[in-house]
C-alpha cells in the first residue's frame, strides 16, 4: 500500500518486501523489544537503514497489534467451528442409532420421565448449534481491519486503508482509530462465547460422569476414555471428562480475568491489553482439544438396556397417570395430581412399585386423598407404567417420541449442512486473502517499477 500510495518509493518497498519473505522462513532474534522489533531489526540487517528504515513508516505497534490479533484469531475461529461442526455431526450419527433406545431423564437429579438417548443427544446439538452461530457472529465483529489507525490518530501520509484492509482479507475497516487501537471487545466477546461453549461441554460431561455411576447406570464410557485406581482394581473412572470439566473451568476463569482487566482501563492503547491475548488462546486451545475428545468418545457410549425395571422402580410414569386421569375420567389436575402422589406414597410404604398398582388401590388412595370415587380400569394403569409406549405419545413439537426424533434430525442436518457451508466459505475466504496477498507481495518484490495501470488487483 505504501509503494501504491507512493509514500515510499518502490525500489526501497520491492526491497523491503523481498526481506520479509526471507524472514518468514528465518529465526527472530529472541533479545528484542518484542515481536515487531525483532523483524524491524531482521529487515534493517538485510536491507540497510536507507532503505529498511521505512518498513515502520505510517503504523504503530498499537495497530499492528491488534490487527496481527485479528488475524491470527479469524483462522483460529474458523478452525474451531470446523471441530464444533464435528461433534455435531457425532452427536447425530449416534442420535440416529438410538432413536429407540429408552433411557430415563432426570430432573434435580431424581428420576422424572422416560425419554429416548436420541432426544437426549439432540439436546446437545441444539446447545451446540447454538455456538456455531454465536462464533459465526464473533467473526463477523473479529474480520474488521484496524490497521492504519496508528498509535491513536491514524497518520499525516496519505494512506489507503481500505486497501490494507482488501489485502489482509478482511471484510472491512474499523474506521474510528482510537477505537480501533483502543478497543479489545472483540476479544471479550470471543471470550464469552467460549465461555458459553464451555459450560455446554462441562455440563455434557458432568452428565456422563454422573450417568456412568453405578448408581445410575444409564451409560458406560468407553475404557479409552478412563482409568483405574492405583489401589482399588474395580473402579473404572470418568477421568478424561473430569478434566474436560475442569478446564472448562479455566476458560470461564480467564474470560473473567480477561473482563477484569479491561474494566477500568483509559482510553486508547495501554500495555495491560498484552495480558489477555494469551488467555484467549489458552481458552481456543482447551476448547479444541475439549471437543476432539467428545467427538470421538460420544460414538463409542454404551447404553444401559436396563430401563423398564429402573422406570417402574422410580415411579417415572406417574405424570403420565396424572394426565390419563384428566383425560379419559375428567379429573381436575390438581386433584389428579394429588391422586397420583398419595398413590406413589402408598407403594412406596409397600415396597412396591408402578407395576403393582391395581384399580382397587386406586379407588382406596383416591377416596382417601381427595374424596373422589375413582374406578380406573386395569388396561389404563399398566400403559402408564410401559415408557416405551409413553414415549410413543410425546409426538409434541421437540418431544421424544420416534416419529418428533426422526424429523428433528432430519432438520438438524439440513442445518448442519448450511453452517459446515458457511464456515467452508469463510475458511475458503482466508485462503484466497492469503494467497492473492503472497501474489501481489512476489510481483512487487521483483518488480523494479511500479505497474502503469496503478495498483494490481487481487
Amino acid at each position: 500500500m505504501l509503494m501504491e500510495q507512493k509514500i515510499i518509493q518502490w525500489q526501497d518497498g520491492a526491497s523491503i518486501l523481498k526481506a520479509l519473505q526471507k524472514l518468514s522462513k528465518a529465526k527472530l532474534d529472541a533479545s528484542a523489544e518484542d515481536v515487531h522489533m525483532a523483524v524491524e531489526e531482521a529487515v534493517l540487517n538485510e536491507t540497510g537503514p536507507e532503505v529498511g528504515g521505512n518498513l515502520h513508516v505510517a503504523k504503530s505497534r498499537n495497530d499492528q497489534v491488534t490487527t496481527a490479533i485479528r488475524v491470527q484469531l479469524r483462522n483460529e475461529l474458523v478452525d474451531l467451528m470446523l471441530k464444533l461442526l464435528q461433534m455435531e455431526e457425532s452427536l447425530l450419527e449416534t442420535a440416529s442409532k438410538h432413536i429407540d433406545t429408552v433411557i430415563l431423564e432426570y430432573t434435580h437429579l431424581q428420576a422424572a420421565q422416560p425419554v429416548t438417548f436420541a432426544h437426549y443427544l439432540l439436546s446437545y446439538f441444539q446447545a451446540l448449534d447454538r455456538d456455531v452461530d454465536r462464533l459465526q457472529g464473533v467473526y463477523r465483529r473479529v474480520d474488521l481491519c484496524p490497521l492504519g489507525a496508528g498509535a491513536l490518530a491514524t497518520t499525516s501520509f496519505p494512506i489507503n486503508r481500505e486497501r490494507t484492509a482488501e489485502l489482509l482479507g478482511f471484510n472491512s475497516v474499523l474506521a474510528n482509530s482510537i477505537d480501533a487501537v483502543g478497543s479489545r471487545d472483540f476479544i471479550l466477546e470471543t471470550q464469552s462465547a467460549l465461555t458459553l461453549l464451555a459450560v455446554n461441554l462441562s455440563r455434557l460431561a458432568e452428565d456422563l460422569i454422573v450417568w456412568s455411576s453405578q448408581e445410575f447406570g444409564t451409560v458406560e464410557l468407553p475404557d479409552d476414555f478412563t482409568s483405574t485406581s492405583s489401589i482399588m482394581p474395580q473402579k473404572k473412572n470418568p477421568e478424561v471428562l473430569e478434566v474436560i470439566r475442569a478446564r472448562a473451568g479455566l476458560v470461564l476463569g480467564d474470560f473473567a480475568a480477561s473482563t477484569a482487566i479491561v474494566k477500568s482501563l483509559p482510553t486508547t492503547y495501554n500495555l495491560d491489553f498484552q495480558e489477555i491475548t494469551p488467555k484467549l488462546w489458552a481458552s481456543i486451545d482447551n476448547l479444541t482439544g475439549s471437543l476432539g475428545i467428545l467427538t470421538k468418545l460420544i460414538p463409542n457410549l454404551k447404553v444401559s438396556s436396563n430401563v423398564e425395571s429402573k422406570a417402574a422402580a422410580s415411579f417415572v410414569g406417574a405424570t403420565d397417570l396424572a394426565n390419563m386421569l384428566v383425560r379419559k375420567y375428567r379429573v381436575r389436575f390438581r386433584t389428579s395430581h394429588k391422586i397420583v402422589g398419595a398413590l406413589v406414597k402408598s407403594l412406596i410404604e409397600s415396597k412396591k412399585t408402578f407395576l403393582d398398582a391395581t384399580p382397587e388401590l386406586m379407588q382406596k388412595v383416591a377416596q382417601e386423598a381427595a374424596g373422589v370415587k375413582l374406578v380406573v380400569k386395569m388396561e389404563d394403569i399398566v400403559a402408564c407404567a410401559n415408557p416405551r409406549k409413553l414415549i410413543e405419545t410425546y409426538k409434541v413439537l421437540g418431544g421424544p417420541s420416534p416419529v418428533e426424533v426422526k424429523r428433528a434430525i432430519r432438520t438438524s442436518r439440513k442445518n448442519m449442512a448450511d453452517s459446515k457451508n458457511r464456515v467452508a466459505m469463510l475458511k475458503k475466504n482466508l485462503a484466497d486473502a492469503e494467497g492473492n496477498l503472497n501474489r501481489v507481495v512476489e510481483s512487487y518484490a521483483l518488480s523494479k517499477s511500479p505497474p502503469t495501470s496503478g495498483k494490481r488487483k487481487i
